[in-house]
């Protein structure tokens, strides 16, 4: 096992916590999965990822996407079927899965498809208006917020009279 400590990260920077942990339960996953089933992470756009599970044998009713706490739950339960085949060799895995998949902030699931014995699950970005990128016009001249302030300071002159 490939541990690496993060601590000194922590003392050095500041709101990066999150995806510290986040690493730290990457890893400790990745020392303890299986590697079943295989899966493809894909950047399809700027902001559009797709998540593709080979989930052979495996239908509809038997998968289950669920997301909670910006982690994508993917799961299978395998139905026993009654089989009086005697198999020489079974190299289809039919056995239940469990992945997880931690999403970044502003993650969403799109949809999910299943074909050919592929889960295909498209994600997208989405960030808040207010953490877009805005263009501020820059005008010439005295501030409008001023102009306005000065012309209730002054009244409109007609009350001088």
């Amino acid at each position: 096992m490939v541990g690496f400590d993060f601590s000194p990260y922590y003392r050095t920077t500041v709101g990066f916590d999150r995806m510290a942990r986040a690493l730290e339960s990457a890893l400790a996953l990745r020392n303890g999965e299986d590697g079943f089933p295989p899966y493809d992470i894909e950047a399809v756009g700027e902001d559009h990822y797709r998540l593709t599970v080979a989930v052979a044998g495996f239908t509809g009713v038997e998968l289950s996407l669920e997301v909670r706490n910006d982690t994508l739950f993917v799961s299978g339960d395998h139905k026993a079927r009654e089989a009086k085949t005697e198999y020489l060799y079974r190299g289809i895995a039919g056995r239940s899965f469990s992945k997880q998949f931690r999403l970044a902030d502003h993650v969403e699931v799109e949809s999910a498809h299943l074909e050919h014995g592929l889960l295909t699950v498209d994600l997208v970005r989405r960030l808040p208006e207010a953490m877009k990128l805005r263009k501020i016009e820059i005008s010439s001249g005295q501030p409008t917020a001023i102009k306005s302030k000065l012309k209730s300071l002054l009244g409109s002159g007609k009350d001088a009279a």
